[in-house]
């Protein structure tokens, strides 16, 4: 399962009321809980949790609030300006010494710009609040967490924030030991529950909380509740032991990880420490002495927990903080460290620097990890450094070794698609499959473009024998498939095969013309990393059983041909059974449909026949010179910010882009996207001028704007290219002889098909024709 499933699984069986509001990347929590209420699946107390939809953030806080006075046992989910918008509950609740939890995919707070992916931004921004903080690294503490968030909530009347990296854990797919009805009651107490009850409001029993109060009082009141906050750490630490005698799973407030006797250790919190984990392995390996300690606890602090982690050898320290705190003297997680240092360490303490990685999921890997160690072996290093970008303005970056990450015993798999096209489901479908089946540890994590449906996905896959902790994208592939060959062309997908990788390739090609139809660089890499390469025409075998453009199934099927994890015919079983259940709800027909969708792939499945060079390197005369090229980013005529800044964001290049190249405020030029040509629809919409009607419902509809219709004077024509479609206008309100055209831009389609829906006009002959029709763009893009 996923991070968000895996905390999910928890609250709802620990709730009386989830109250929801879907935010990106928190809302697929609400959606279980909402879906597992609706299915009448009950929580540990027998009981069908009330599941309340609420119009905003601020509303499900409020529903929250006043569930919890009740003295319901209650939750909500959140991430970004959905948990600023609940700070002012926040502040009540925790006022009021009650007991719950707020799950988190921690997410990046629209400043400059909006981003829907991860950093700790947001739970930053409600460290005043009074909540405790719980912070998970890896999708099963994720599950763990949430157990123990709400056990040491009800023992300490203490909320708290239970949060994960939005995305890289949220979406995560891992393997995980689930927590069962048993566990939850050996650490949820009765008697904790029923004291929460008894505090709820009631015309029995009634009591002023809410009051207003002046100076002579407020101050101290706010201290009472002092000893609460004391006994947070203690508790938590309990409970932690606790689950480790019932699951074997040992967690502490701050976990260390690296040699006894370091002399330099980094302190993470959340996901990043995954990669910080596997450079420390990686430079302790060679004969250095480094650590890490990860910090579980983050409200209240744990000072003393981490001045018990840290090896008393340590000289120098480099703290990681995902997020920026503009005008601080330092970011929150460094502030904290230091101050613990500076008030408890014993002796001369070690030098403490402080740096920033990972906003708005920027890439965060072993190797920028070893960059900060290598930071921290020189003899003064910087106080103040970025990892992950260029900074040539403020000079904050550490330079990377790229090449410099550990090796890997799982096996590695990439696979290209776009949103909707299924590509996604079935490699979701596929991890659970490997992970229920075999012995093999399992991620499944992937990539979305924030323009979602019709946009690029890439869906990185890792199984083997051992532990996966790499929380950072493949860069060596052993299997590669891209299941939209237009993709060949816009993105340098086989940069990431390594050396005799295997690659999958959806072709709307019989096998005879793939080769000739691939631009010179795909086919100049498949010669020099001696790829192994096996096409499908997925598109065409989908429509055959009337699967429309879902591809999933039919590449699924090659996939687990190909890969070898499970025996072919054990996979395809596996796979038959799962559509099965996922399809069951919409009927026997649909399931059929995808059962012969699998039988077809793998009859179509054939291996590419790869000539020793590549066809533009071919005597003259042989062979089609070899013409077709990856597309430029965007064409040369562009303005200048396009070519230096757009660019390299449209190629996949972004990350290489320096500081220096974007604009400090967020202020971009207008009317850039029209220079984004992605070509990406397999099948485009072609007119029909005789059937046309001249209704325009197919130019409203195009969410892309990829179809213009255009009326014009009969003179107009007097240049227009052979082959140019028109008609005569149809309507009153033009002058007599007007002409009428329907033009599709094949480069800005993405073959939604939207156009075709809307379109009234059939022919009287053939209902399936109509004026405009999809049909493949090779056979009709200029």
């Amino acid at each position: 399962m996923d991070g968000n499933e895996a905390a999910a699984r928890i609250a709802h069986r620990l709730s009386d009321v989830c109250a929801i509001y879907p935010i990106t990347p928190a809302s697929p929590m609400g959606e279980h809980a909402d879906a597992w209420s609706t299915e009448g699946q009950v929580n540990l107390w027998g009981e069908v949790p009330h599941v309340i939809a609420m119009q905003s953030e601020a509303g499900a806080a409020g529903a929250l609030h006043g569930a919890l006075q009740k003295g319901a046992l209650a939750t909500t989910f959140t991430s970004s300006q959905g948990l600023l918008l609940m700070l002012p509950n926040m502040f009540k609740i925790a006022g009021e010494l009650t007991p719950t939890v707020i799950h988190v995919a921690a997410r990046t707070i629209a400043t400059h710009a909006l981003s829907i992916f991860g950093d700790h931004s947001d739970v930053m921004a409600a460290r005043g609040t009074g909540w405790a903080m719980l912070c998970a690294s890896s999708v099963q503490e994720a599950h763990d967490f949430a157990l123990v968030a709400h056990a040491a909530t009800l023992r300490t009347r203490v909320p708290f924030i239970h949060f994960f990296d939005g995305f890289r854990t949220s979406h995560e797919l891992s393997k995980i030991s689930p927590l069962d009805d048993d566990d939850l009651r050996a650490l949820v107490s009765p008697g904790d529950v029923l004291d929460h009850r008894a505090r709820g409001l009631t015309p029995e029993r009634p009591v002023l909380r809410g009051s207003a109060q002046n100076p002579d009082v407020f101050f101290q009141a706010r201290e009472a509740a002092n000893p609460f906050y004391d006994a947070v750490p203690g508790e938590v630490s309990d409970v932690f032991d606790e689950l480790a005698h019932r699951t074997g799973r040992r967690y502490r407030l701050v976990e260390y990880f690296g040699a006894p006797d370091a002399e330099h250790v980094i302190v993470v919190m959340g996901s990043g420490a995954g990669a910080v984990t596997e450079a420390v392995e990686s430079a302790n390996a060679s004969g250095r002495k480094v650590g890490v300690a990860v910090i579980r606890l983050y409200r209240p602090f744990p000072s003393a927990a981490l001045l018990d982690a840290l090896p008393f050898t340590a000289r120098r320290i480099a703290v990681l903080d995902r997020t920026k705190e503009p005008g601080a003297p330092a970011d929150p997680l460094h502030l904290d460290v230091s101050l613990a240092i500076a008030e408890g360490w014993h002796g001369e303490p070690p030098l403490v620097t402080g740096g920033r990685y990972g906003l708005a999921s920027k890439e965060f890997t072993a190797a920028h990890a070893l960059s900060i160690l290598d930071e921290l072996a020189k003899p003064e290093p910087r106080r103040r450094f970025t990892v992950g970008i260029v900074d040539d303005v403020t000079w904050l970056s550490l330079p990377i070794d790229g090449a410099s990450a550990p090796p890997s015993s799982a096996q590695q798999s990439v696979f290209f698609g776009l949103g909707s096209d299924g590509t996604v489901g079935a490699n979701k479908a596929s991890i659970t499959i490997i992970g229920d089946q075999t012995d093999l540890w399992v991620q499944g994590y992937f990539v979305y473009d924030s323009k979602k449906s019709g946009s690029v996905t890439v869906s990185h896959l890792r199984f083997g024998p051992d532990p996966i902790r790499s929380t950072y994208l493949i860069t060596e592939a052993d299997f590669v498939a891209c299941h939209q060959f237009a993709l060949l062309r816009q993105m340098p997908v086989l940069d990431i095969a390594r050396h005799g990788a295997t690659v999958l390739l959806n072709s709307p090609y019989p096998i005879s013309e793939v080769w000739d139809n691939l631009p010179m660089e795909v086919q100049s890499q498949v010669i020099d990393k001696a790829l192994d390469v096996w096409t499908i025409e997925a598109s065409s075998i989908a429509r055959e059983a009337g699967l429309g453009g879902r591809i999933n199934t039919v590449m699924q099927a090659c996939f687990f041909a190909l890969a070898g994890v499970i025996p072919r015919d054990e996979a395809i079983a596996l796979i038959k059974e799962s559509v099965s259940s996922t399809y069951a709800r919409r009927g026997d027909a649909v399931v059929a449909r995808n059962h012969a969708a699998i039988d077809r792939a793998l009859k179509g499945l054939e291996r590419l026949p790869v000539p020793p060079h590549a066809s533009g390197s071919k005597p003259s005369g042989s062979m089609p010179s070899g013409s077709i090229h990856r597309m430029a980013a965007i064409p040369s005529d562009a303005p200048d910010f396009v070519r230096d800044v757009t660019a390299r964001m449209i190629a996949g290049q972004g990350d290489l882009l320096p500081v220096s190249a974007l604009p400090v405020d967020g202020t971009f030029p207008t009317g850039t996207a029209r220079w984004e040509k992605r070509g990406l629809a397999e099948r485009i919409p072609v007119w029909d001028a005789d059937l046309c009607i001249d209704c325009g419902k197919c130019a409203i509809v195009c969410p892309h704007a990829a179809i213009r219709m255009k009326a014009f004077p009969e003179s107009a024509l007097v240049d227009a290219p052979a082959g140019f479609k028109t008609k005569a206008y149809g309507g009153k309100d033009l002058p007599a002889r007007s002409r009428l055209t329907v033009q599709v831009a094949p480069d800005d389609c993405t073959g939604c098909g939207i156009c075709v829906d809307v379109c009234p006009a059939r022919s009287k002959s053939d209902s399936s024709h109509k004026s405009i029709d999809m049909l493949p763009a090779a056979d009709h893009s200029a």
